[in-house]
């Protein structure tokens, strides 16, 4: 299979893709929603869900790979996303390894789309497509479901929220939630907190770490400690941050929960 990969160049695969590593979270999810995730070989240190991936030997964090235990398991390709881990791809192409990037998406469009460029890597056009509709209808029936706005902030080792160019703020924007900050030409940026304060947001919506506890107590606490009197809502973790196919199911369940804080306000 000849390819030529916007950045990585002109790439040969085999035409039958059998050992499957993946690098990234999104992509090992998409694997096992397209039915192949008996593939996979190696992950990263981040690849989490679905569980029976914990059993997989780990390869890297984001940016760093163990590349001698990478070339023993004799992978056919290798996936990663761009962005952050845009450098790691070109270094695992030069040392010879079979590496795809799937481009780090700017909408949950793009989650779509990656799912039918791995449904053509794979050659499973017509699996991926049917999934890709049925997660399209799935989001179209979340549309303006809320008339609010809000701020979102994702914790990353320290505050972080999103502007124009972010998937996450797309989404947001889907449900009727329309975030604050969407006037800055920046995807993903520390936040002024007094900043966030003057804009008077309807509400604080939380994404903590992954494996926090009690993730709707910590931000009512930070909300508090900020001075901000507003309704807060919290997903359980790496929801929003996950761009593979169960980003849409975590949207669902941030809508019901919504609706179910709103409704007590």
């Amino acid at each position: 299979m000849k390819i030529l990969h916007e950045l990585l160049g002109p790439l040969e695969l085999p035409d039958r893709l059998e050992r499957l590593v993946s690098l990234a979270p999104n992509l090992t999810d998409a694997l096992f929603a397209l039915g192949v995730g008996e593939r996979l070989i190696g992950r990263s240190a981040f690849c989490h869900r679905p569980p029976q991936v914990l059993s997989l030997p780990v390869l890297s964090s984001y940016t760093k790979t163990r590349t001698e235990l990478l070339r023993r398991l004799r992978p056919d390709l290798v996936l990663l996303s761009t962005g952050v881990q845009r450098e790691q791809a070109l270094r695992l192409k030069e040392e010879g390894f079979p590496v795809y990037a799937v481009p780090l998406p700017t909408s949950p469009y793009g989650i779509l789309e990656n799912l039918s460029t791995l449904g053509h890597l794979l050659d499973l056009e017509d699996r991926a497509d049917a999934l890709a509709h049925g997660l399209a209808l799935r989001y179209a029936a979340l549309r303006g479901r809320f008339g609010l706005r809000v701020y979102f902030e994702m914790d990353l080792g320290g505050p972080i929220t999103v502007g124009r160019g972010s998937y996450i703020a797309q989404a947001l924007l889907h449900l009727g939630l329309r975030p604050i900050f969407l006037d800055v030409p920046q995807a993903y940026f520390v936040p002024d907190l007094e900043e966030v304060k003057r804009r008077k947001p309807d509400l604080f919506l939380y994404e903590p770490k992954p494996w926090g506890r009690n993730p709707l107590e910590k931000a009512r606490a930070l909300a508090a400690a900020r001075g901000w009197d507003l309704p807060v809502a919290a997903t359980d973790g790496d929801e929003l941050a996950h761009y593979g196919p169960m980003f849409f199911g975590f949207l669902e369940k941030l809508a019901s929960r919504l609706e179910a804080t709103l409704a007590q306000a």
